[in-house]
């Protein structure tokens, strides 16, 4: 098993907690934080199944709400994007988003599983490519996406759809840190939060 801390910092992506207060809006008042990124903060909805996010990064942005996003099983589903509605201390616009809840991954389950092995092949991969720097991430992905691996046929079309987004967006790839990962109720792997601006 890899060290994902260790990991994470040696491809300069130490682990940081969006310092923000929840931004003031009518649709967040009142309303109980459930977790907290580097670049959002996830608030609970009355509908069960759903929960506000509160994006900073314009890459999450893209990839929740651009026309060309990636769609399928394996990426969140987003209801409704409520704009902007302040700025972060990052100098970024915080965005309002009503999105499908998520849940942790449960150790021993078969999406912890399947999790822990695509995170070793994107960390092997990284390894393979560490001499390119900042751009082993993305060269990562891509051999990750083309490569045959022990993986069903709907996550290898979603890092492909991923590795396109990652391109068309110019946005870097991050499948190192846990809470990238997430499942539905049904035990659908998804990729939550899987992109940042360098």
């Amino acid at each position: 098993m890899i060290d994902i801390a260790d990991a994470r910092e040696r491809m300069g992506r130490e682990p940081v907690i969006l310092p923000d207060p929840v931004p003031e809006h009518p649709l967040l008042a009142g309303r109980t934080e459930i977790g907290r990124g580097e670049y959002s903060i996830v608030l609970d909805h009355d509908d069960p199944e759903r929960v506000y996010k509160v994006v900073s990064s314009p890459a999450d942005l893209f990839l929740y709400t651009a026309d060309d996003r990636p769609r399928g099983p394996h990426f969140p589903v987003v209801h409704a994007n409520h704009g902007a509605i302040s700025r972060a201390r990052s100098g970024y616009l915080f965005h309002l988003l009503e999105m499908e809840r998520l849940f942790p991954l449960q150790e021993g389950s078969a999406s912890a599983a399947l999790a822990n092995r695509l995170v070793e092949a994107y960390w092997c991969a990284c390894q393979q490519w560490s001499r390119l720097g900042p751009d082993m991430g993305r060269i990562a992905l891509y051999h990750l996406a083309v490569t045959p691996a022990e993986m069903p046929d709907s996550l290898k079309q979603a890092l492909k759809a991923l590795s396109d987004f990652v391109e068309e967006y110019r946005v870097m790839p991050d499948l190192l840190n846990a809470n990238n990962l997430m499942v539905r109720a049904d035990g659908t792997l998804v990729f939550s939060d899987p992109v940042f601006i360098a």
